[in-house]
């Protein structure tokens, strides 16, 4: 069995769509995109004539008289991320006034562009292929549903997933960041999850059993990220950033003790790699959406042994 792995695509449409082409080039047999699925922001995009927008990226007005660069401008957007969407300043305005109905439209576009994704990788993606697609600490509520209606995708939360036979589970959820994300909890309470989890699989296929957590394991090399003072600045010695581990020392607790053939990871961004903990292989395969770059993982498990190698699209 093949397995295309990436993650922490954040909304960003070239990203997704390398993902929809890599499981032919890479001659998977299981796709998965798994955590931080959905973009962080709106970019309202203000139509003030028939022939003349402006919008604001990064604070920085920039004004359009022609489509064709309007239309450069929503493509860049997109692939950075954002969700643009044209109005007029009277629209802006009642937007604005009106209580909730930003919130609204953020999550009227984030589910449009989760089921236009869902679709495309239907359409690009052979249907001999397993897709397997789940949300991340990042993302609202609101998309799961999106996930679990769709008839060709795997949703892989709270269930055991059969991968030609070596089952899959998996978990959303990291301890508590600085950022106070939708599905994030402290360590303690990550324990609990993790063993829901791993109660739902017989003891006797731990072996082959394999684990998709969206936090790594803490002290791995695969979650070390910039240190954050309180006021959300990064710590520095002198001109360089600080750097520690933060994943879940759950999830590493858990892997110590369970030994699953492998772990496959996310969240943390900076930490591409892949490191054994016992005779567990975990993987972070990082994230460059905002380069519109896929970082992945083909991984190759055959007679209970597991190779993995990375690659960029």
């Amino acid at each position: 069995m093949r397995i295309f792995l990436a993650c922490d695509p954040h909304g960003s449409q070239q990203t997704w769509e390398k993902m929809c082409r890599a499981p032919k080039v890479f001659k998977a047999d299981v796709a998965m995109m798994c955590g931080d699925l959905t973009g962080k922001a709106i970019m309202p995009i203000i139509q003030e004539k028939e022939d003349r927008w402006y919008a604001q990226p990064y604070g920085k007005k920039k004004v359009f008289k022609k489509k064709k660069d309007l239309d450069r401008f929503i493509k860049f957007t997109m692939d950075e991320g954002f969700y643009p969407y044209i109005m007029t300043p009277d629209e802006l305005a009642k937007l604005r006034e009106t209580p909730g109905a930003i919130t609204e439209l953020f999550h009227r576009l984030m589910i449009e562009r989760l089921q236009q994704w869902l679709d495309l990788a239907t359409e690009k993606i052979d249907e001999s292929v397993k897709v397997v697609v789940n949300p991340g600490n990042d993302d609202d509520y609101i998309i799961d549903d999106v996930i679990k209606n769709h008839e060709r995708i795997i949703y892989p939360l709270k269930r055991v997933v059969d991968l030609n036979g070596y089952p899959l589970i998996s978990l959303e959820w990291v301890n508590s960041t600085p950022w106070d994300t939708h599905r994030e909890c402290p360590d303690e309470e990550l324990m609990d999850k993790l063993e829901e989890e791993f109660a739902r699989v017989d003891s006797g296929d731990y072996d082959k059993l394999l684990c998709n957590f969206h936090d790594p394991p803490y002290d791995s090399g695969l979650d070390t990220a910039p240190i954050l003072q309180k006021d959300m600045s990064i710590a520095r010695t002198g001109a360089y950033q600080e750097q520690g581990p933060v994943g879940s020392k759950s999830v590493r607790a858990v892997i110590e003790k369970y030994q699953p053939l492998l772990g496959m990871h996310g969240h943390i961004h900076e930490s591409v790699g892949f490191t054994k903990i016992g005779r567990t292989l975990c993987i972070n395969p990082g994230s460059e959406y905002r380069e519109g770059i896929l970082k992945g993982f083909v991984i190759t498990i055959e007679d209970g042994k597991v190779q993995a190698g990375r690659v960029e699209l």
